[in-house]
């Protein structure tokens, strides 16, 4: 009995078949292009999620069509915060503005000015990547748009809409917009009216392993689906990667993706807004998670890899040939702001301490080291909450460099497990909660935890070195912001 998860991300369109056993039975990719028009802006066109969706699915078709045929039913995961804003044919009206974009600092500092109280309800302070200060920035710069606004809806809940017909999101993803009131798992309607948004705007509210619509028949003619069959609720990128790898009661774990999260799963919803934690629902009813948020991850060796010109692999290859020690370049990785624990928007980028003698190997290493201090940052602001880290697990692109992994668990003086098949990712995750909305069965019992495939464990001397370096990364910050 096959299920498919289809991953709406930032970067890519990611999709796995997987049976009951778990075995992969077809994955595949589809590469997705960010738009940037302007400073601090961040955008994607929606119709090309659903074009990747497509190509994906007409792939498996011409080569795989046994198995689509037998899929028995979809779940889905995607990137957070995004705001897809529909006319009444649900048309969008706008390209999305991501969760990377920084338009809307003014009125995230307003709602936290005006409505403090809200941050305790819905988990965090208002940050700018969150939907809701997004459409309060609609009505202020683009109203004529905001006065055709029908409906609002998530990344992933719009490709659910063109697969069910349906308006429907579910608390995880939910959770990440500003408007979801966390322990009554429901729209707050203090939230929406501070941002001019009315409840029949918003979607219908499932629990990410429900069933949360049927696939129409006109697409599973197209690909050779079975019509009808359920589409589960699913969950936002960082609580399906949790579902994919078992934390849900348990499991701390650090996701090195475009973005950053570490995040620790629980029973109990612990709000903790003045250290810009994010407490949010998790995808199981239940269930809620504490998550260091940081816009800054694995997209940020993407981007220096480009800067300089040459792969990835062959750039780790000559930071690993190098002393195992901290480097003399330092790098802020706030490449697109920072959220936990600076929720600072116009936080940049920094290099510092480059000589004549500064090679491509020290830029990277300093890359390398600048987002393990960020990860740092996260730890601390955890463990300042209540939350103690014993280890935890690296998910994610980053994770498939075990260089970055020992770097990491060097700066945090925390051992560091990777899993055999942890890349499967937030889709794998996706199709478990498609599974458990199909057959009924516990979540707990399907969502076990993968093999290990290797454990980093800190290096004393490193780590020792790594705090004093640490101490001067956040004295670089500091220093930065007030030159701004």
């Amino acid at each position: 009995m096959p299920f498919l998860g289809l991953d709406i991300g930032t970067s890519a369109v990611k999709a796995v078949i997987v049976d009951q056993t778990e075995a992969v039975l077809a994955d595949g990719e589809e590469t997705l292009a960010t738009a940037r028009p302007g400073p601090g802006l961040s955008e994607q066109n929606p119709q090309d999620w659903l074009a990747a969706v497509e190509r994906i699915l007409a792939r498996w078709r011409a080569d795989k069509a046994a198995i689509l045929a037998s899929v028995e039913g979809i779940g889905l995961s995607g990137q957070m915060h995004g705001s897809v804003c529909l006319d009444e044919a649900d048309q969008p009206l706008l390209p999305v503005i991501l969760w990377n974009d920084s338009r809307a600092v003014a009125e995230a500092a307003e709602l936290n000015r005006d409505h403090p109280e809200l941050a305790w309800q819905l988990g965090v302070p208002a940050a700018p990547g969150f939907t809701a200060p997004k459409l309060l920035w609609l009505s202020r710069h683009r109203p004529e748009l905001m006065a055709r606004l029908r409906r609002v809806l998530l990344p992933k809940d719009f490709v659910r809409l063109w697969l069910t017909g349906e308006h429907v999101s579910e608390m995880s993803d939910g959770a990440g917009s500003w408007w979801l009131d966390e322990a009554r798992r429901d729209w707050s309607d203090k939230a929406l009216a501070a941002t001019g948004v009315e409840r029949r705007q918003m979607a219908r509210l499932v629990e990410g392993s429900e069933i949360s619509g049927h696939l129409r028949p006109d697409i599973a003619g197209r690909f050779g689906l079975k019509p009808g069959i359920p589409v589960a609720g699913g969950a936002g990128d960082a609580m399906a990667g949790a579902i994919g790898i078992g934390a849900i009661d348990d499991g701390a774990f650090i996701s090195l993706g475009t973005s950053g999260q570490f995040f620790v799963p629980g029973s109990a919803y612990r709000p903790l807004p003045d250290k810009f934690l994010h407490a949010f629902c998790h995808a199981v009813p239940g269930r809620w998670i504490q998550m260091a948020a940081l816009l800054n991850g694995a997209s940020c060796l993407a981007w220096a890899a480009g800067l300089v010109g040459e792969p990835i692999e062959k750039l780790l290859a000559e930071v690993a040939a190098q002393p195992a020690r901290p480097g003399a370049v330092m790098f802020l990785p706030y490449l697109a702001g920072e959220r936990t624990p600076h929720n600072d928007a116009l936080a940049t980028g920094v290099f510092s301490g480059m000589t004549g003698g500064t090679g491509k190997a020290d830029l990277i290493r300093a890359v390398l080291e600048g987002v393990a201090y960020s990860f740092a940052d996260a730890a601390a602001c955890l463990e300042e909450a209540g939350t103690t880290l014993g280890e935890a697990a690296v998910i994610g692109g980053g994770a498939r460099s075990a260089l970055w992994v020992q770097i990491l668990a060097d700066v945090l003086g925390m051992p560091l497990k990777r899993y055999r098949g942890g890349e499967k990712g937030p889709a794998f995750g996706a199709a478990r909660l498609a599974r458990v909305a199909v057959t009924g069965e516990d979540i707990a019992a399907i969502a076990t935890k993968p093999p290990v495939l290797d454990l980093a464990e800190p290096r004393t001397e490193l780590t020792q070195a790594y705090a004093e370096k640490l101490a001067a990364f956040r004295r670089l910050y500091q220093a930065t912001k007030a030159a701004r």
